[in-house]
């Protein structure tokens, strides 16, 4: 145990000037093996077959939005998008819930991990996870970038923390809190805390909060995004999209390499990854539809959380949600074997909006003008269906300005005109892809094939597919291909798919009017001829 013994050194001044003392053992920057071994040890998680580690998470599977809060101080204040999403916490109720969350940790072994938050050397951003749970040590591990140098390692300084500890608690009456679960991010103090929670995916969504709020500030674009490249780095295509739209699955093409499936920078260099992991959905996954990512839980190293494992033969069962529809798979992306290490590429030639249209209304595939772009990417459309989330009955349009609202801690605004920025700048392509239904909405039609989405993808990516005649849907306005290779020309216009034309008239334009209202309450401020590109509703 010598290896272990000398990665446990306790750096006291590294931790004292965070309020923490009187600790049990402090273990830092474990490698992935040992963090298995504690984990195990603590009853954190369970091998599995092959070789993944098996995490429950507790009594939350998913984000909580509700909440997450900024905390108001002089050196933010003025810059954050303040509203339903990134709402308040006073600043004297972040130090009084800091101290008992540190007084609560007294005596108890906690793990460290030293890593950064961006492949950009230029960009990135030195973290420190400082957690009660090895799982979620390893987690940090897994998901950020590693630094491999020794010496380096060794003289780590963080500039933004995270204090993460599951098992403490807030009193909502006491700290202004919504619930007893809680995620506070103090930019002033460089400081989040993260309780009431074993929910990992906390913990990298707040430092792509952080992130989203200091890269727009250096000119640098960040963005909810997967992206690859193809025969050479400068074929760079990048994915928009809310959860459940297809960026992981799309992303991961043996055709292309893979950049990242969730986070990315845009700096005048070209496109970058914040992270050296990645983390998808894997309810129902299966070899045939998605073999890299299948073949990921089934190797040393990934971490499932909230996967069902036959605890005798430890073989895990990817198609059961009687946990959560959120099962997910932690792993580096090194485990994906099309990817880069360098973690960066050059200026996208596509980009690709991906949407999951659950009323079956809009086009699989169309070309956008450059306000459409910013429309598009200002709206953040997808749906979600029945059977998603509890009380949901039928479809609900969510739109998510950015593609990833709960993330963005400035104005939407800020983020558009860095993006229309750079796609005029570097003469983008841009387009509107539909991974929803088609021939009637959720219920009716069907969902469109994922071969079909893979074939327009793939032509897309191409470039051929600009040059195919468009026909402008008469209602959202977007230039819709007259044909495309692999894929039937009669699913094309979505409104030749629908038996009843009346019917789909008449959703589509409650669609529209859901767009336009939208539109006026979270991007009022765009300017017009963004606003003009919108759809046409009629009234």
């Amino acid at each position: 145990m010598k290896e272990i013994a000398s990665e446990t050194t306790v750096n006291e001044d590294d931790l004292k000037h965070l309020g923490l003392d009187n600790l049990g053992h402090v273990y830092w920057n474990l490698s992935t093996p040992a963090l298995y071994e504690e984990s195990i040890r603590r009853y954190e998680g369970s091998l599995s077959h092959l070789g993944p580690i098996v995490i429950r998470t507790g009594q939350y599977t998913g984000r909580l939005p509700k909440d997450k809060f900024l905390v108001r101080e002089p050196s933010s204040e003025n810059k954050i998008w303040w509203g339903k999403i990134n709402r308040p916490l006073p600043a004297e109720k972040f130090d009084a819930l800091k101290y008992r969350l540190c007084a609560y940790l007294q005596g108890k072994d906690i793990f460290v991990e030293n890593c950064y938050a961006g492949a950009d050397e230029k960009y990135r951003v030195p973290i420190r996870v400082i957690s009660e749970r090895a799982s979620a040590a390893l987690f940090a591990r897994t998901m950020f970038i590693r630094e491999l140098n020794p010496e380096k390692l060794a003289k780590h300084v963080p500039e933004y923390t995270v204090l993460h500890a599951p098992g403490f608690h807030a009193d909502p009456e006491i700290d202004g809190t919504h619930s007893e679960a809680f995620v506070l991010l103090h930019f002033g103090k460089k400081l989040i805390l993260i309780g009431g929670t074993g929910y990992a995916g906390e913990i990298k969504k707040s430092i792509f909060t952080v992130m989203n709020y200091l890269l727009p500030q250096r000119n640098v674009m960040a963005m909810h995004c997967s992206a690859n490249y193809g025969k050479d780095e400068n074929d760079v295509a990048i994915f928009f999209g809310l959860s459940g739209t297809g960026k992981t699955t799309l992303s991961a093409d043996p055709e292309r390499t893979l950049i990242g499936d969730d986070e990315h920078g845009w700096s005048d260099d070209g496109v970058f990854n914040f992270e050296g992991g990645c983390y998808a959905k894997v309810i129902k996954l299966s070899h045939e539809s998605e073999p890299e990512i299948y073949e990921t839980t089934r190797r040393f190293g990934t971490i499932l959380e909230n996967v069902t494992m036959d605890m005798g033969t430890r073989h895990i069962n990817l198609d059961d949600a009687s946990l959560t529809e959120n099962t997910r798979a932690a792993y580096p992306i090194t485990h994906i074997p099309n990817m880069t290490r360098a973690g960066k590429a050059g200026h996208p030639r596509h980009i690709i909006m991906l949407t999951c249209d659950a009323f079956g209304v809009l086009p699989p595939v169309a070309r956008l003008t450059p306000e459409q772009a910013m429309y598009h990417f200002l709206a953040g459309y997808t749906a979600k269906v029945a059977g998603t989330e509890a009380g949901i009955k039928e479809p609900q349009a969510t739109f998510s300005p950015c593609f990833g609202a709960p993330f963005m801690a400035l104005p939407p605004t800020v983020y558009a005109k860095l993006l229309g920025e750079k796609i005029a700048k570097h003469e983008v392509d841009v387009w509107l892809v539909n991974t929803g239904w088609s021939g009637g909405g959720y219920g009716q039609g069907q969902r469109i094939k994922l071969g079909f989405t893979r074939a327009m993808v793939k032509v897309v990516l191409s470039g051929s597919l600009k040059n195919v005649t468009t026909t402008p849907n008469p209602i959202f306005g977007i230039a819709v291909p007259q044909s495309c290779p692999g894929v039937p020309g009669e699913i094309l216009n979505p409104r030749n798919t629908w038996k009843d034309k009346a019917a789909y008239d008449r959703k589509a334009q409650e669609l529209a009017g859901m767009f336009e209202k939208n539109f006026v309450e979270n991007a009022g401020d765009a300017p017009i001829d963004i606003k003009k590109a919108g759809p046409k509703v009629q009234y």
